[in-house]
């Protein structure tokens, strides 16, 4: 996969994290105290998560053709754990 293909499909990931991370933000919105303060923890959890993936990214977008390939590693293991919190959260919020 070349690097231009490899950041769009980046790219179309973080932008499907953060539709429902905006869904989620509003879930937190409307829920009681409790349940309020449990969300907005995960929410940061993931926020946090998804600005290191998107520090990755830009660090892809930026590199030389010969460098992307070794930042491509360190990259998929930042959407890979972030996609694991996706996949936490996403039991609880629903």
């Amino acid at each position: 996969m070349s690097r231009d293909a490899y950041v769009e499909k980046l790219k179309a990931q973080i932008d499907e994290w953060n539709a429902k991370l905006d869904q989620w933000e509003a879930k937190a919105r409307e829920a009681e105290a409790n349940t309020k303060i449990s969300y907005e923890r995960r929410l940061n959890e993931l926020r946090q998560q998804r600005n290191e993936a998107q520090s990755k990214l830009d660090e892809l977008q930026s590199a030389g053709e010969q460098a992307w390939e070794d930042l491509k590693s360190s990259a998929e293991k930042a959407f890979s754990d972030l996609q694991a919190g996706f996949e936490r959260a996403s039991s609880h919020f629903q």
